[in-house]
């Protein structure tokens, strides 16, 4: 793999924290295969000291275009609700046919799009002149799709994938993180390239900046007066109850809580992190790691706390009760202010990979 490395300039990830960060938290694609699946998951890194996940830095993305490192980026701004991009993901029989007739259709509302290849179809992305509303870039991509009579997946049910996929993320969340463009991706071993320019990162990226960005105003045209097709509309979680219990109860234990298919890895059982499950992720089913010896012992391995994951069962831990909501809130008020908040165009100045994003 080391033959696919490139060598990217700081001006390169400038520009590329410009075009594609609207949330310094992130994810890493694994360099192991998984000794089972043989897949490269993703996951948070975090810091190891603190604990806390780490944000993006120059210098993150400059050892992910250089293809030291492969990261993924998470759509949704939490602080604003908006994204500065959309990335429509297709990886079914034929798929590239359904982007390009999407890519001919966006010209035609005036919305320029790049096509990125990828391991088994591409992506689309639209850049947006400044962050616009999650929710009125899902109404606008989605309903031009079902007017296409292209397939938009819902379940099993195989079609495009956009990014953002939520609306608006609730206190705490991060949504779903795709693979940044122009870095190796590990399973494939191989480097993906936008159509329209030649495969150097400068040009590149050169490209992507040419393109027209969609504007506020342009993006409030074609949504007038539409929705998101009710088809598609995610269902919303209940309110997470409030359980109280005697601290003298009976211990917590993850087993009672969990319906979901167990299987053995070692001296643990795997299965479905209830928390991310809300989230739509863990579709392979194994990020949550429970101990056979002692159920009490679990760890989510995409970084969920074991306050989210009780609270995903319906079960928060007794020293928070009715106030968990509440702390949640604060908490991620604080991810806002601290690290989430790019705004202005903001690049982070002589940062490290010790920078940390907290929550």
């Amino acid at each position: 793999m080391w033959n696919l490395c490139l060598k990217a300039p700081t001006a390169l990830a400038v520009d590329y924290f410009h075009l594609f960060v609207n949330r310094r938290a992130y994810t890493l694609q694994s360099n192991r295969p998984h000794a089972e699946s043989a897949r490269h998951y993703y996951y948070r890194p975090k810091d190891r000291k603190t604990g806390q996940g780490l944000s993006l830095t120059l210098d993150t993305i400059r050892r992910h275009l250089e293809g030291e490192i492969t990261i993924g980026l998470y759509a949704i701004n939490p602080a604003t609700q908006c994204s500065k991009w959309v990335a429509i993901d297709a990886d079914y029989e034929d798929s590239l046919a359904d982007l390009r007739k999407l890519n001919f259709h966006l010209r035609q509302d005036g919305v320029e799009s790049a096509l990125e290849n990828s391991h088994r179809g591409g992506h689309l992305w639209i850049f947006m002149a400044e962050p616009l509303p999650a929710r009125d870039c899902r109404i606008y991509v989605c309903g031009l799709a079902m007017r296409l009579g292209i397939p938009v997946k819902r379940g099993r049910q195989e079609g495009i994938e956009t990014f953002p996929k939520q609306d608006f993320l609730k206190p705490g969340r991060y949504g779903n993180a795709i693979r940044g463009p122009l870095g190796i991706h590990r399973g494939a071993a191989q480097r993906f390239w936008f159509d329209g320019a030649e495969e150097d990162l400068e040009k590149q990226m050169c490209y992507l900046n040419s393109l027209p960005k969609m504007t506020r105003d342009q993006l409030a045209r074609l949504i007038a007066g539409n929705a998101i097709p009710p088809q598609l509309l995610l269902s919303q979680p209940e309110a997470e109850p409030v359980i109280w219990r005697s601290t003298g109860g009976p211990e917590f234990r993850i087993l009672d809580h969990i319906n979901t298919k167990l299987r053995t890895v070692g001296q643990n059982n795997i299965t479905r992190c209830p928390s991310c499950a809300e989230e739509g992720h863990d579709r392979s089913g194994d990020n949550l790691s429970i101990s056979i010896e002692d159920p009490r012992k679990y760890i989510c391995w995409a970084g969920c706390t074991r306050d989210m994951i009780r609270a995903a069962v319906g079960c928060p831990r007794p020293v928070q009760q009715a106030l968990y909501g509440h702390q949640k809130e604060v908490l991620n008020v604080e991810i806002q202010c601290q690290s989430d908040g790019l705004t202005g165009g903001e690049i982070p100045r002589g940062g490290s990979e010790r920078d940390r994003l907290r929550g």
